[in-house]
């Protein structure tokens, strides 16, 4: 299984994907040719698509869209030769993944048939067993909370650290992260800005910039170093 699991599509000062494109080359070589979009986390999906689909075409990479594609969402899935989610609201994506029928086809060419998965923001989120440490507003209500479980850990991305001297008297992500654990078990890893997982099988390494903390119920969180192997066994 292989998995390239990235917290923001957009980093600041730079253009869609311009920070880890390098990555996403490395991840799926010149063995790929096509890769499928899923643009269900944004409300304009041909706008996004066309995004997506110009990005990719630079990386020297063709983009067909879910959405759009002849015969269906899963066709294009079950054809596909790589898989891109991007990101938006989590919860509408998820919403679409369970409505369009996706979410087994997904796993099954993940998990056996190992085809790439990368994912941004919203699309990593669902890559993990439930949405529950998404960042997003519920502005819609999908059947369920659970998402594609291609790993045994939640991410949250965009994670950010609390600010010393702070005025702010609303939770900090760290807070909410420990919320999730008093009702919860998987381990969780806050993904800062400019940062990505790599998995490869059972192996999780840590790569990009601004590393990451790891939070595991009843320890204190701990430090994750760019290069550094992640152990997110639960």
């Amino acid at each position: 299984m292989r998995l390239l699991l990235i917290s923001n599509s957009t980093q600041h000062g730079t253009g869609y994907l311009d920070h880890c494109a390098d990555a996403i080359v490395a991840f799926l070589g010149r063995a790929v040719q096509r890769v499928a979009f899923v643009p269900y986390a944004l409300f304009d999906r041909d706008a996004y698509a066309a995004r997506a689909r110009a990005r990719f075409d630079a990386m020297g990479y063709g983009l067909d869209s879910v959405h759009d594609f002849p015969g269906g969402p899963v066709r294009a899935v079950e054809q596909a030769q790589a898989l891109f989610i991007g990101g938006g609201n989590t919860f509408r994506l998820l919403d679409a993944l369970w409505r369009e029928g996706l979410v087994e086809p997904i796993r099954l060419r993940v998990r056996r048939e190992e085809m790439p998965y990368i994912g941004a923001s919203a699309g990593t989120n669902v890559a993990c067993p439930s949405i529950r440490t998404t960042n997003d507003m519920p502005i819609v209500e999908p059947p369920t909370f659970a998402a594609l479980d291609l790993v045994p850990f939640n991410i949250n991305p965009h994670y950010l650290d609390p600010l010393p001297g702070s005025t702010h008297m609303g939770e900090t992500r760290e807070q909410r992260i420990a919320e999730f654990h008093e009702e919860n078990a998987p381990p969780v890893v806050g993904l800062r800005e400019g940062a990505w997982l790599l998995v490869e099988n059972r192996t999780v390494t840590l790569q990009g910039a601004n590393g990451g903390r790891l939070f595991r119920r009843g320890e204190a969180p701990t430090e994750l170093a760019t290069g550094a192997r992640v152990d997110v066994e639960p």
